[in-house]
């Protein structure tokens, strides 16, 4: 009796049932094998990094600050991963070239770039951009930053950031201010400014940061709204009068100047530029990782701080999530003042 109880409780598999049955059973033990050997390869892929030479991408002129960040950074890192790192200028088209190279580069981690915060400035300067800087590049960390530093020429009677503000709304449409050209951070800086404190400001652009400098050396426009890196050696000759920074903060190079919340009780003006060092997307995570983690080293040693120190910027680094977080920020920010600004995309 309990032999028959058992015979039919139990479920008999039919010949056409193991059929069915046994090519779903093949196919997930295939599928756990072959993921098993693949994880593996995975995890060595990534532990072999890099397997040659990196490049690492400047869209710009040799020469210049973000030009100057990616030589530092390629130097020590390259001393940290014991492989040789090229930096390779790929300037023209508004930085488009360069960017649009990396962006469509094999995400292999062998490719890198480092680029000015202008990257979030492209999305509402161009109708047609060939890339999308929140969706084709992987973030890896800023580098360094740095503020603007509003200058004059010492003819304008205004020696605060709150007697410039005074001296505009008297003669609205009498100041102007030059800029390294249409779009440009220096421009844009001004133009926030502008609409944060209510005031009529006549723009003159120039071809670059140099003739605009030039042009309020010698007069021929009042304000300037300058990188500061590039204005610090004029800044001591007593050629311009700083009035204050672009930062919310004061800046180590120059300590005596206010930051602009500071002078001209704009809380919500917090202005700097930065470089940072991308991937393209899709690079894997734990190559990212590795390459945040290297690059952050890198900077905490004291003779690469007091080289950027040297020409007025300040180290600065932030987590993947962080950085990608601030370049989505900005996109939107740069949007909002272009059109406030009615700069048409070309």
């Amino acid at each position: 009796m309990s032999g028959n109880a058992r015979g039919e409780s139990r479920k008999e598999v039919t010949a056409g049932e193991e059929e069915t049955l046994f090519p779903f059973a093949f196919r997930l033990s295939t599928f756990a094998f072959f993921l098993c050997c693949a994880l593996p390869a995975f995890s060595a892929s990534a532990q072999q990094y890099p397997a040659r030479p990196i490049r690492i991408v400047v869209p710009q002129s040799p020469g210049g600050t973000t030009d100057l960040t990616g030589r530092l950074v390629a130097a020590a890192l390259a001393e940290r991963l014991g492989h040789p790192l090229v930096v390779d200028n790929r300037p023209g088209a508004g930085s488009l070239n360069g960017i649009d190279l990396v962006a469509k580069s094999a995400p292999d981690g062998h490719t890198l770039l480092v680029v000015a915060s202008s990257l979030t400035i492209i999305p509402s300067m161009y109708r047609k951009v060939p890339f999308d800087p929140a969706r084709d590049l992987a973030p890896i960390t800023t580098l360094s930053s740095y503020p603007n530093v509003v200058v004059a020429h010492p003819s304008v009677p205004a020696g605060t950031v709150q007697e410039l503000i005074a001296l505009a709304r008297a003669k609205p449409g009498t100041l102007n201010y030059a800029s390294g050209g249409v779009g440009t951070g220096t421009q844009l800086t001004a133009e926030l400014f502008r609409i944060m404190a209510g005031i009529d400001l006549v723009h003159v652009p120039y071809k670059g940061g140099g003739p605009a400098l030039t042009a309020v050396i010698g007069g021929q426009v009042q304000i300037y709204f300058a990188a500061l890196p590039s204005t610090l050696a004029v800044l001591k000759t007593g050629k311009l009068k700083a009035l204050a920074v672009t930062s919310s903060r004061r800046s180590p190079a120059l300590p005596g100047v206010p930051g602009m919340a500071e002078t001209a009780g704009l809380s919500a003006y917090d202005e700097v530029t930065w470089n940072g060092l991308l991937a393209p997307a899709r690079t894997p995570a734990a190559v990212v990782r590795r390459l945040h983690g290297e690059v952050v080293a890198a900077l905490q040693a004291p003779v690469l701080r007091e080289r950027f120190a040297a020409d007025g910027s300040e180290v600065t680094v932030m987590r993947p999530e962080e950085f990608g977080a601030l370049i989505q920020r900005e996109i939107v920010k740069w949007r909002k003042v272009t059109r406030a600004a009615g700069i048409q995309p070309e």
